[in-house]
């Protein structure tokens, strides 16, 4: 009997974790071929990944139930790159890069039909996943995967509605932050590295402790004061805001454009109150010269900018809590549902 040996190389696997149904319980952990990357590619080994809130709502069939299946979630991670496919030239081997949030996005404005990261474009929740070069950040050298992972979504949306408008934030402007969730800490932080003056907002007087801890100027619990955008305009000596970073959406806009001045802008970020707003007065906002601006992250461009700034200063992100293994993902996710995080939820994968 003959036998005969199969010459053909072993093809390596990874792991990733798909949405195979809408729905955290219909989550899947597979084994599949770990890719090679192409001319102008790079191969990162995925070292942790970062949450915010879209994911849960993308996994959930909430943020677009019309997205095909099955999908690779989560838009923000960090790691190594491991290989580099021919022409392959901006970064060395081994650096720690990131990946934009809007594949294609690098600078001015996004083309109509961009496809974010972690739905409806393949996301990063896996041990390898081939990048297009110049859709990469190196990280601040000062940071690790851990830390690096929390960039792409929150913190340049923040950069973006602090600094990527007609006007940036300037010394002695005045800021007012809806919230410390993942894009308010990161505006705090940046606004106090811009001079600016800063109220922040919460519903727990702990989480504002720590707020006042990293910078705050004023503090804020909405849940015993309904009307705190007067009380943040009397704050800012009855001029009022001449930033809001909107987080909230539907039940705190009507707030929000009471707090800002003559001439400021509402940087529309969120809606996790709702998208629907009831009763919006027009007039006071045209009116009064109010600029409303909605943000959706930002290119490549910015969060190159934005690692600039953090470079320079040593800003590290606030991490709430790090999760170890893949098989954490799903306790991660509970942990976001839950709203009792300070910071960032981050699993890391090479745990």
């Amino acid at each position: 009997m003959k036998t005969t040996t199969d010459s053909r190389p072993a093809v390596s696997l990874m792991r990733q974790i798909e949405v195979t149904q809408w729905g955290v319980e219909n989550l899947a952990t597979t084994s599949v071929a770990r890719p090679t990357p192409g001319p102008g590619q790079v191969l990162v080994h995925i070292e942790a990944i970062a949450l915010n809130y879209r994911d849960l709502l993308v996994i959930s069939g909430l943020y677009n139930p019309k997205m095909p299946l099955p999908l690779v979630p989560v838009s923000d991670g960090a790691g190594h790159i491991v290989e580099r496919g021919a022409g392959a030239t901006k970064f060395e081997d081994g650096a720690l890069v990131m990946p934009i949030h809007v594949p294609g996005w690098t600078g001015g404005r996004p083309e109509p039909d961009a496809a974010a990261r972690g739905g409806p474009s393949a996301g990063v929740l896996a041990e390898y996943v081939v990048f297009d070069e110049r859709e990469l950040v190196e990280a601040p050298s000062h940071l690790d995967a851990v830390e690096a992972a929390t960039l792409p979504c929150a913190a340049v949306t923040a950069w973006n509605g602090l600094f990527g408008g007609a006007e940036s934030v300037q010394p002695g402007d005045r800021v007012l932050i809806l919230g410390t969730g993942g894009v308010g800490l990161f505006a705090l932080q940046f606004s106090k590295l811009a001079g600016a003056e800063v109220i922040i907002t919460s519903k727990g007087d702990d989480k504002l402790a720590k707020a006042s801890a990293m910078g705050a100027d004023h503090l804020i619990n909405y849940a015993q004061d309904p009307s705190w955008g007067r009380t943040a305009k009397k704050i800012f000596r009855d001029v009022g805001a001449d930033l809001v970073i909107e987080l909230g959406g539907a039940a705190t806009v009507n707030q929000s454009l009471r707090a800002v001045r003559r001439g400021g802008t509402v940087a529309l970020i969120g809606s996790v109150t709702g998208a629907e707003v009831e009763k919006l007065s027009l007039p006071p906002i045209f009116m009064r010269n109010v600029t409303m601006r909605g943000v959706a992250v930002g290119s490549r461009d910015l969060f190159e900018d934005m690692t600039i700034a953090m470079t320079r200063h040593r800003v590290r992100p606030v991490v709430h809590h790090v999760f170890k293994g893949l098989a954490s993902f799903g306790d991660a996710l509970a942990e976001l549902a839950s709203g009792s995080h300070f910071g960032k939820v981050v699993v890391e994968l090479a745990a």
